[in-house]
């Protein structure tokens, strides 16, 4: 997906409504995976990420700060991600817990 024409979300726009179930993807495009749910307000929220599983099942969740992320709207309007990070890196990381 060629995210350089996607319009970037104004800080204003980084809202549960706006964020939660957006797909975040990696390094080469590869979907790393979704927003469950912010902690936070704004900018200086973290981002609770499910990393892998299947269908939402067995995915480990993970806490990322929104400053690593870079919300965009493609073409049909929906919000979704790219980050720096891989899905592997994700995986490493320790597991959220609410």
């Amino acid at each position: 997906m060629d995210h350089t024409n996607h319009v970037r979300l104004d800080t204003s726009e980084l809202t549960p409504a706006n964020l939660e179930g957006a797909i975040i993807y990696g390094v080469d495009d590869d979907k790393v995976g979704t927003v469950d749910h912010l902690h936070g307000v704004g900018a200086n929220s973290t981002a609770i990420i499910d990393v892998g599983g299947f269908l939402g099942i067995g995915a480990k969740p993970v806490a990322l700060p929104l400053a690593d992320l870079d919300f965009m709207r493609d073409d049909d309007g929906d919000v979704h991600a790219i980050t720096t990070w891989t899905k592997d890196q994700l995986k490493e990381m320790p597991e959220h817990l609410d």
